[in-house]
C-alpha cells in the first residue's frame, strides 16, 4: 500500500499543480473560481471539509501511532501543496512507521493474542 500511496501523492500533486500553474498563468481569480458556480461550491466546500478533517486524522494518528512530530509539517503543506498529495503521503509513512514498528517488535506470541 505504502508505494500506491506514493503514486497517489504524485498524480495529486501533479494533477492539482497543473491546474493551478494554468490558472494562475490565465490571470484567473483563483479563489473566487471555487465559488463561481452552486457546482463548483459545492465542490469548494466538499474539498475544503474533508481537508479539514484529513489534517486533523494526520496530527492524530501520527500522534496515536508514535510517528514523528514532523507531521505537522503536512498541515501547512496540504494548504500550500495540495491535501491530494498530502493525506496520501501522509498515508504512505504511516504504512512505512508501522511496518518499522512492528519489524522491531518481532514476531507476536500466541499467548499475547489470546490475552
Amino acid at each position: 500500500m505504502r508505494y500506491l500511496y506514493l503514486v497517489l501523492a504524485a498524480v495529486g500533486a501533479i494533477g492539482t499543480w497543473t491546474f493551478n500553474v494554468r490558472s494562475i498563468a490565465a490571470g484567473d481569480d483563483y479563489l473566487a473560481g471555487w465559488f463561481a458556480t452552486a457546482a463548483s461550491s459545492s465542490a469548494a466546500v466538499d474539498v475544503i471539509v474533508v481537508a479539514i478533517v484529513a489534517c486533523l486524522f494526520m496530527v492524530v494518528e501520527g500522534r496515536r501511532v508514535g510517528m514523528s512530530r514532523a507531521v505537522w509539517l503536512l498541515v501547512p503543506l496540504s494548504f500550500v501543496i495540495a491535501v491530494a498529495a498530502t493525506f496520501p503521503l501522509f498515508l504512505a509513512w504511516r504504512e512505512h512507521h508501522l511496518e518499522r514498528t512492528a519489524h522491531r517488535a518481532g514476531p507476536v506470541r500466541a499467548e499475547a493474542v489470546a490475552s
